[in-house]
């Protein structure tokens, strides 16, 4: 495929999934103009309650200018591919305008999220929902929500991994005792997962927690770390905790998460819930191992706790099928491209 010229509009601070595809697009040999919708100290400003609070009450607002950014960039720019990962505060206004001035260019809306979920929602992406050419989505069940909602075209594809971040580190002892241990979980809190991760804990199981969950929620086995990790810090923790949990979002009524894949990208063992999608990425028992109850969850994480090799022989599958299964932010996005540029030769 021949370089493209990608505006690429999306949250780009460092450890974020968006910034990873963004670094594909450029190893890909694509030419990227940046737009980075969560600049500066925003990032960490999202993650306080204040903040949330005020996202509640007065919904998105554009703090960036990414608007006024993408409005100044010149028509001499022509890029091939407008890619806008969830952007809720592009106003249509702005969509309608990049279409008039860049004729020839692909707009794209991307979300790794569930946008029918209404958190994940503003009036500004509603409205704008069919006056872009291509959704992008990593739900199944929004690919007919979407067409139902207007718009033009939808292409599903699975979550991925960058393989410079997801990456196996060596599971030495100092490793394990700054980020790792028996069983751990790294990710958002939701009440589903405090609950079993709790039933773990008192049965004798100790799980070790990452991620911005409040640190009063620790108890007898349960260590709550309070923080999140990112990039290296959080691809060192997947390599060395000897079990990775995999809980799925209900909120988001996920099916795979992208930790579903980095997990196994990075060596680790992935004992997730068991869905659909999950079969399909890993094979049961040979790839990965699933559960679909507590009580079978329980039963795994000792199991496999007390049978090392066959732990090892199952992370080392994960990650084989990662590799040569095409995973990887570059297979993913490919893919995507193609179709992307197969539906406008087809229009034109």
């Amino acid at each position: 495929m021949s370089a493209l010229t990608i505006v690429f509009v999306g949250p780009l601070y460092v450890g974020s999934t968006t910034r990873q595809r963004m670094l594909a697009f450029d190893r890909m040999g694509h030419r990227i103009v940046p737009i980075d919708i969560v600049p500066g100290d925003l990032a960490a400003r999202r993650l306080t309650l204040g903040w949330r609070v005020k996202r509640r009450l007065l919904g998105e607002r554009d703090e960036s200018r990414a608007n006024e950014r993408l409005l100044e960039l010149p028509a001499s720019l022509a890029p091939d591919l407008v890619w806008i990962e969830k952007g809720l505060t592009i106003e249509p206004s702005t969509i309608a305008t990049l279409r008039l001035r860049w004729p020839g260019a692909r707009i794209v809306s991307f979300s790794p999220d569930d946008m029918f979920n209404p958190n994940n929602q503003s009036p500004q992406w509603l409205r704008a929902l069919g006056l872009y050419d291509l959704h992008v989505t990593t739900k199944t069940f929004n690919v007919p929500e979407l067409r139902a909602a207007g718009a033009t075209d939808v292409f599903y594809f699975d979550k991925g991994y960058s393989p410079q971040v997801h990456r196996p580190h060596p599971a030495t002892p100092d490793l394990r005792r700054q980020f790792g241990g028996d069983v751990g979980f790294v990710g958002w809190p939701e009440r589903e997962r405090e609950r079993s991760m709790r039933f773990l804990a008192r049965n004798g199981v100790p799980v070790r927690i990452w991620g911005p969950w409040p640190r009063w929620k620790r108890a007898d086995n349960l260590i709550v770390e309070g923080r999140p990790l990112w990039d290296t810090e959080y691809a060192q923790a997947l390599s060395s905790f000897r079990i990775n949990l995999g809980f799925l979002r209900r909120v988001n009524r996920d099916r795979h998460t992208t930790r579903s894949i980095e997990i196994p990208a990075c060596g680790g063992f992935l004992l997730a819930e068991r869905t659909d999608e999950h079969l399909a990425l890993f094979r049961e028992g040979v790839e990965a191992e699933f559960f679909g109850s507590d009580g079978e969850l329980l039963e795994k994480t000792r199991w496999y706790l007390e049978h090392e090799e066959e732990r090892a022989r199952i992370a080392a599958a994960g990650l084989e099928r990662c590799r040569s299964g095409g995973y990887d932010n570059e297979h993913r996005l490919t893919a995507v491209l193609r179709y992307a540029l197969f539906a406008r030769a087809v229009a034109a």
